[in-house]
């Protein structure tokens, strides 16, 4: 039987740690602070850390906390009130990447979810 991506990063642990890892990056990298700036608009980074925690569990193959909450996981419609271009997309990846290699030996994973990311982060973005 195939493992889900969720299973393959090591479960609900594992998936707190990378949007934990994730968020601290935002936090302390001069590179994404567009991405620190969009968050402290909205709701700040405690609501930001808990929400992506609830649907990468979901995304990834776990338990549907998002849904759970709010009924809906469509990633675009969570996403539509932000300006998203390149460069933001590009920072998001660049965090997340660097959030993966701090939490997930395997590069295989890494590789399989950097893919997913990628597609989802070209997919929310709504500025040229």
């Amino acid at each position: 039987m195939r493992k889900s991506p969720y299973q393959m990063l090591g479960g609900e642990a594992a998936v707190e740690r990378l949007v934990q890892e994730f968020y601290d990056i935002v936090e302390s990298d001069p590179a994404a602070a567009s991405l620190l700036a969009m968050h402290n608009r909205g709701h700040g980074l405690a609501h930001a850390r808990q929400v992506q925690f609830e649907f990468l569990s979901g995304f990834l193959g776990g338990p549907q906390l998002y849904f759970e909450r709010h009924r809906h996981s469509n990633v675009r419609q969570m996403h539509a009130h932000l300006a998203i271009g390149t460069a933001e997309k590009d920072a998001w990846l660049a965090c997340m990447d660097k959030a993966l290699a701090a939490v997930v030996a395997e590069s295989e994973t890494r590789r399989l979810l950097m893919g997913h990311f990628s597609r989802v982060a070209e997919a929310l973005r709504n500025q040229a």
